[in-house]
């Protein structure tokens, strides 16, 4: 073998392509599940720009998991508050309960953090590695078809490397060279405005802990307050103009906050915003995660949550797939889970940048409405909360099996906006109580048991399913307890897979379901030797 040909080092099962947040988030789980990765950035060193700015819970949740929530919490600031505005007129407000209020931490802080993690567990980021092309790249999509996928990278000294890696991760940005080998489109469009950013401390008083959304048919002002007395403004810029400190302060001068000055930036940037996604998240053996995957308008401050939750989902699959825990064919349910979320995020975040934007009486007398009756009947914090929170977030149900199979009054519950259906993620504190130690198998499904101290002969059937299988445990809560936090009052099971989210629900009669849900996504019964 030439001395530029190499296999992965052994224990590099995964090759990670970009090392930003997504990218880290990935390794770190990989790593805490016994897995090795390598990871590659063609950037000499990591971007210092704050550019994303919120976490919102789901995401916190999954940087409590790895232990860094403290470390965020820390040094962010915590967003109470909503706030928008028409021609200067307070349209709206709506304020987050704590549990459903986002974190504003500017994404170079998050990487910090993530990366700290990464370096605890052992990983490291190897930079000025670019990926140029992957060799004989099957097309099939089928796993079985090739057993690795081997990269061609390019060293910061010029120096060519072949390496071999059973799976590879792409969260190489928008302009994705992942991406561009799998042969995927990237579909969607490109907003014709451009937008200019600014980040400033100010003269004069802004609420410290909220989004202000001022929208004007002369274009949108955003301004939301950061960590250290730093606010950050962004505003529609028109053909040819350059962002700069007097431009930002005469747009607020027209329509924005009254009396309030920019000082000397501390960042400040024109960006174009898209709303696109890949045709396929996955090729075989390659995975797309991350602004590879989609990008959108920073409306919500979905984008980097969105890519953590890329990076969980498919460590937590491979990891199982890589130790035998797992058939392959689980791998397949990656992309069609997370295009779906992927999607949807597309679509509202557009729906959200197109009313900042309108500029006829018509839709501008529309989209006030709206807001004021939405704001007047409590819909844009009972409902447009938990959805920015994260506490909406399903994964599509795709077999009869994953649900009661009677018209129980949970499945019912399931259709109304909040009801708790497969392919949710388990409500936090049921969560909390299953966590049994800080050093608990992250690898480990669990089969929630809600009964009654009565409810003996069919829970000892779900202790004899669980016996022969190592990686599933059984936690017995309270029926009542769980009730609080479903909806569901009777007896019952909650298979949760290692993200937390539910892949299946049933009542004592539907034992035979779970069965059946435990084969496909954990494999056969082991046989004994």
């Amino acid at each position: 073998m030439s001395n530029d040909e190499r296999i992965a080092p052994p224990g590099s099962d995964v090759m990670i392509v970009g090392g930003g947040p997504t990218g880290m988030m990935a390794a770190c789980e990989l790593l805490r599940r016994g897995v090795g990765v390598r990871i590659i950035d063609r950037a000499p060193q990591a971007a210092a720009f704050p550019k994303a700015l919120l976490l919102w819970p789901r995401s916190l949740d999954l940087l409590d998991d790895l232990g860094a929530l403290e470390a965020a919490q820390d040094a962010a600031l915590r967003i109470n508050a909503f706030s928008y505005f028409s021609d200067r007129r307070p349209l709206a407000t709506f304020t987050f309960s704590p549990e459903l209020a986002p974190l504003c931490l500017p994404q170079s802080e998050t990487e910090r953090i993530i990366q700290d993690r990464l370096h605890a567990l052992g990983g490291k980021v190897e930079r000025g590695v670019r990926l140029l092309c992957f060799d004989d790249l099957d097309f099939s999509g089928r796993i079985s078809a090739a057993d690795g996928v081997r990269a061609v990278l390019e060293h910061a000294d010029g120096r060519i490397e072949r390496t071999t890696v059973p799976f590879v991760i792409g969260a190489d940005g928008a302009g994705s060279a992942v991406r561009a080998q799998m042969g995927t489109g990237f579909h969607g469009s490109t907003y014709e405005t451009a937008f200019a950013l600014v980040d400033a401390r100010i003269e004069g008083e802004l609420p410290p802990d909220q989004a202000l959304y001022y929208q004007s048919p002369k274009g949108a002002l955003v301004i939301v307050a950061l960590p250290d007395g730093v606010f950050r403004f962004f505003s529609s810029l028109a053909p040819g103009e350059r962002v700069s400190v007097p431009m930002m302060q005469r747009i607020v001068d027209e329509r924005g906050p009254r009396g309030v000055r920019i000082g000397e930036p501390v960042w400040q940037s024109v960006f174009r915003v898209h709303a696109r996604h890949a045709g396929d998240f996955q090729l075989g053996r390659v995975f797309l995660a991350g602004d590879a995957a989609h990008v959108h308008s920073p409306a919500g401050g979905q984008g980097l949550n969105t890519g953590l939750q890329d990076a969980h989902n498919i460590a937590w699959k491979l990891a199982a797939v890589l130790h035998g825990q797992a058939p392959e064919d689980l791998l397949l349910s990656y992309g069609p889970e997370r295009s779906a979320v992927a999607q949807r995020v597309v679509r509202d975040t557009d729906i959200q940048t197109r009313a900042w934007m309108v500029d006829t009486p018509v839709k501008v007398l529309a989209r006030d409405a709206a807001f004021t009756l939405a704001d007047r009947s409590g819909l844009l914090s009972g409902l447009y909360g938990p959805v920015m929170a994260g506490r909406r977030l399903a994964y599509p149900v795709v077999r009869a099996t994953q649900a009661p199979s009677r018209a129980t009054a949970c499945r019912l519950r399931a259709r109304l906006p909040g009801g708790l259906k497969p392919g949710a993620v388990l409500p936090r504190p049921l969560a909390g109580a299953l966590a049994e130690s800080p050093d608990a198998d992250p690898s480990a499904w669990t089969v929630v048991v809600a009964a009654t101290a009565d409810d003996r002969r069919w829970t000892t059937r779900i202790d004899h399913l669980a016996a022969d299988r190592p990686q599933l445990r059984v936690a017995r809560l309270p029926l009542r307890g769980v009730a609080e936090h479903t909806g569901c009052r009777r007896s019952g099971y909650y298979l949760v897979r290692p993200d937390g989210h539910i892949a299946a629900h049933g009542h004592p009669r539907d034992l035979p379901s779970l069965e059946t849900e435990l084969a496909l996504s954990l494999g056969p019964v082991p046989q004994p030797a």
